[in-house]
């Protein structure tokens, strides 16, 4: 499998929490290619499992994680005049998008608008006006134009809820050198990686001592929902999330191939054994590990470990700079996040001590 190509399908399918379905459907079709069984479950997640080759109790298995939502917006009120006013759906802040154009995913159609934060050329009386000449843009600052009245809308399906994305018209990926530019690598990167592993590991079955089951959830970026219910159905006491990780001095993380791993999050702190173990996979690739406790941060896998519904937890990410904004991604930090994943997978507790 190609992870380029499948990278660029999951960029330009929209999926803000709660509306994943575009994205849901180009992600199951390449998980089929590999699993021996691929359904959705009643949270929406898309669930796929590769089976041990020899009999294993099912406490044994594990899940591994990515989410198919990315950070958006919804519509809180539709103006008078057509104009929506928006608020974030996940991490978003108005400085992630810019003003920019976005589709509108009414009932039964997807809208054009632009986001909008008035124009620059303003004397900064009013509070908007001052927000946006100090740069300081809140969501309060910001609308969509619509160019359609409030009647014609409603017709249309349009109303407080309706989620609001950037347009598939800013969503084709750039390439730097060595790098992949792009809105939502997070979480389409991840993704890919988790896929890509997927391929990988159902060619070395053979190897496998449990059964690993790949989730992909909604709601990461709200709630964790999506992760909380395949969780508490799923076999498996450990889950290990896939994601993007922050580029930061403050974190001691370099853009690079090398994965970061995750070491604690505003929900708590990985299992010690868990991180151990994916450090030790990342070297069995050939990769360095970045350990790092990414401080403001959450997954679905610390999200599944704090509320006690899992015995250990771990977070793989692939390093992005600019973060939530327009991700940089290194090609190949795609391929060693798959990699190091499935030398974890392959061996979860570490190779076995030698005989003495």
């Amino acid at each position: 499998m190609e992870i380029l190509p499948l990278l660029n399908s999951l960029l330009l399918a929209r999926g803000p929490g709660g509306q994943e379905d575009e994205v849901r459907v180009v992600a199951r079709q390449a998980l089929a290619a590999c699993c021996e069984e691929v359904h959705d479950d009643g949270a929406g997640n898309v669930i796929g499992v590769i089976r041990s080759a020899v009999p294993a109790g099912p406490a044994a298995a594990i899940r591994v994680m990515a989410h198919l939502d990315e950070i958006a917006m919804i519509v809180k009120k539709v103006r008078p005049d057509g104009n929506l006013e928006v608020l974030a759906l996940g991490g978003a802040q108005p400085i992630s998008f810019g003003v920019c154009p976005v589709d509108i995913m009414a009932d039964q159609q997807v809208l054009p608008g632009v986001l909008s934060y008035g124009s620059m050329h303003n004397s900064g009386q009013s509070g908007s006006g001052r927000d946006v000449l100090s740069g300081a843009v809140q969501w309060k600052d910001v609308y969509v134009v619509t160019r359609m009245t409030p009647q014609a809308l409603e017709q249309a399906g349009v109303r407080p809820g309706t989620r609001v994305v950037l347009s598939q018209h800013w969503r084709q990926p750039f390439q730097v050198e060595d790098c992949i530019a792009a809105h939502f690598l997070d979480d389409r990167a991840p993704l890919a990686a988790v896929i890509h592993c997927a391929h990988l590991l159902q060619q070395r079955r053979s190897e496998l001592r449990q059964d690993v089951w790949f989730v992909l959830t909604t709601h990461e970026e709200e709630s964790n929902a999506g992760a909380m219910y395949a969780a508490s159905r799923l076999p498996g006491d450990t889950t290990i999330a896939v994601e993007v990780g922050p580029v930061l001095e403050e974190y001691g993380t370099r853009l690079s191939a090398d994965p970061i791993i995750n070491t604690g999050d505003q929900k708590g702190y990985y299992s010690r054994s868990v991180v151990q173990a994916l450090m030790a996979a990342t070297r069995r690739a050939g990769y360095t590990p970045q350990p790092a406790l990414l401080v403001d941060f959450a997954s679905d896998a610390s999200a599944v470990l704090s509320t006690g519904t899992d015995a250990r937890a771990g977070c793989i990410a692939i390093p992005t700079d600019n973060t939530h904004g327009f991700e940089m991604v290194l090609r190949e930090g795609i391929s060693a996040c798959a990699a190091s994943l499935l030398e974890y997978v392959l061996q979860p507790d570490g190779p076995a001590t030698p005989a003495q």
